[in-house]
């Protein structure tokens, strides 16, 4: 019986604080874990260090990888579990993609694409203006007046 793969995306957050090397080695094996793991790696995207939407065990920083694979439906459980166990990734996520990557069917098309003429691609689709409405009112600073009083 032969067993269905699946398609992925993995994203994970690296610690910065321990430095260039123990990021560099932490993508380094989760990177081959996964190679060693899926019978294809479509994509691998390093954005690098950036700062988090919001401090994750107290660092404003993390290093991010993306990365895009197929492999066998246990794998993604397996990658979560070591990623929790390791300190250095703060964060971790996988999702399935109904569909093969488009990564790799651009690649395949690209070549075709560029070899069209101009006249023959389709017309970008552009916004239509949008419609005139109100100036929107914004309130002013309130000024700071003494209390009327009917003492007098």
């Amino acid at each position: 019986m032969e067993i269905i793969k699946n398609f992925y995306e993995s994203m994970f957050i690296v610690d910065v604080t321990g430095g260039e090397d123990a990021v560099k080695a932490s993508v380094e094996k989760f990177v081959g874990l996964i190679n060693a793991n899926s019978e294809t790696v479509y994509e691998v995207n390093e954005w690098g260090k950036r700062r988090l939407a919001y401090p994750i065990n107290d660092k404003p920083e993390g290093y991010y990888v993306v990365v895009t694979f197929k492999a066998n439906p246990e794998f993604p459980a397996e990658f979560e579990r070591l990623a929790n166990i390791d300190e250095s990734i703060l964060r971790s996520m996988i999702i399935r993609l109904e569909s093969e990557p488009a990564v790799k069917a651009a690649q395949e098309t690209a070549p075709a694409a560029t070899e069209a003429p101009a006249e023959e691609t389709a017309p970008v689709a552009t916004e239509a203006p949008a419609e005139e409405t109100a100036p929107v009112a914004t309130e002013a600073p309130a000024e700071e007046t003494a209390p009327a009083t009917d003492a007098e």
